[in-house]
């Protein structure tokens, strides 16, 4: 039996002149015509993407082989694994597969259409958040597919891309979904995020870090372009998925421990599952980007960092002073200002910086049994929460 450990190195090398019919080798009936010419030297080493022409006897991969970025190997290879936390996530994430349309909306209905079913500061907001979360599942989505997955050259974790950008689909359904049910303005929910302040802010400074990712001509290879990248994974798991969808998560569950909307609460409980795992494999991504380039994580880098979440986090706290100027559901905005200090502490000490605002708690205790944040751990400290088919969860 082949082991896998001690398989020569993969071969496909673009301008490879390699003897593409070897000795007693069959002829491709599929082979082009004519042999492609060698690309002109770039003076870059580009990442394999997938789509580079094959080469017949070239090598299989060994795990040595694989990194996180800036990889040779070849990624239409999926085993061996390097990264088996990164496959646990992709079967743990295929177990917790959900559909909107299999959540009933018929009491949500009801108690939007009753006058009296719920008060206009807590329609407000549902509303403005429907609104953000909306536009938000379609730019992670898009971040993933156009930018993300081309430089992340490991089989295994596009691997679990792909199920993740399947998800950020399901969870935009889940609102079209809601909004078809309770028969919204579709068109003030869905441009929200151009036409109020607070939603439009976070949607703004995300998309800075979207620029160097869909930009045709960026690509890894060098400290300065390493660094932009693990720059913008944070900005989009830590911060994006990691604190700023927390106070929605709050607002939205809130309804559900009083019998509120309660088909609206269940959905965005499986969201907020999902959403959990996608944060635990970013950070183990950008935890093991540090392990095999312990250059990029500077002194400057570190405190660049530290400054993006306390901008995010204030971002944050004006989105959730903005959708419930007042208190409403035992809730006041306030209390959130404590609440996403403690939820970018944790962000910070995951991903190995020290706390921004050491001492902040957690006024909301009740989240913990929701979901346990203890549990939001990286595959270095510990194994995430177990997670089942959606029509298997409960409140209890």
């Amino acid at each position: 039996m082949l082991d896998f450990e001690d398989a020569p190195r993969q071969g496909i090398k673009p301008g490879s002149t390699s003897n593409p019919n070897p000795a007693g080798a069959v002829p491709d009936p599929f082979a082009l015509d004519k042999q492609v010419e060698p690309a002109e030297p770039t003076g870059t080493d580009e990442s394999v993407t997938g789509l580079e022409q094959v080469e017949l006897g070239g090598d299989r991969v060994s795990v040595d082989d694989k990194r996180i970025i800036n990889c040779r190997a070849d990624v239409n290879q999926l085993v061996p694994f390097k990264y088996q936390w990164a496959w646990d996530k992709y079967l743990n994430a295929c177990a917790n597969h959900w559909m909107p349309q299999e959540v009933n909306m018929a009491a949500d209905i009801a108690t939007w259409n009753d006058p009296n079913g719920l008060t206009d500061d807590e329609r407000m907001i549902l509303k403005r958040g429907f609104g953000f979360f909306s536009s938000s599942e379609s730019l992670v989505a898009n971040n993933i597919v156009l930018g993300i997955f081309k430089h992340l050259t490991n089989p295994e974790c596009r691997q679990y891309l792909l199920r993740q950008a399947f998800e950020e689909a399901v969870h935009g359904h889940c609102f079209q979904y809601i909004v078809e049910s309770l028969n919204l303005d579709e068109g003030e929910i869905f441009n929200m995020y151009r036409e109020l302040p607070s939603v439009h802010n976070k949607a703004a400074w995300a998309l800075q870090y979207t620029q160097s990712l869909n930009d045709p001509d960026f690509q890894t290879g060098t400290p300065e372009n390493d660094q932009k990248f693990l720059r913008d994974l944070i900005a989009f798991y830590v911060i994006f998925e990691g604190i700023w969808f927390y106070a929605g998560f709050v607002q939205f569950l809130s309804f559900g421990r009083r019998n509120k909307m309660t088909g609206t609460a269940e959905q965005i409980q499986y969201i907020m599952r999902d959403e959990s795992m996608h944060l635990n494999f970013g950070i183990d991504v950008i935890n093991q980007i540090k392990i095999e380039n312990p250059n990029l994580w500077t002194e400057d880098f570190q405190r660049e960092v530290r400054t993006m979440i306390d901008e995010a986090m204030h971002l944050e706290i004006e989105y959730a002073h903005d959708t419930m100027p007042r208190g409403v559901l035992g809730l006041n905005a306030s209390m959130f200002d404590e609440y996403m200090k403690f939820i970018a502490n944790r962000r910070c000490s995951q991903i190995g910086l020290a706390e921004l605002y050491p001492g902040a708690e957690n006024p909301f205790p009740w989240m913990s049994e929701v979901i346990d944040l203890k549990k939001e751990k990286n595959f270095f400290e510990t194994r995430v929460i177990e997670y089942q088919s959606g029509g298997a969860l409960s409140w209890d």
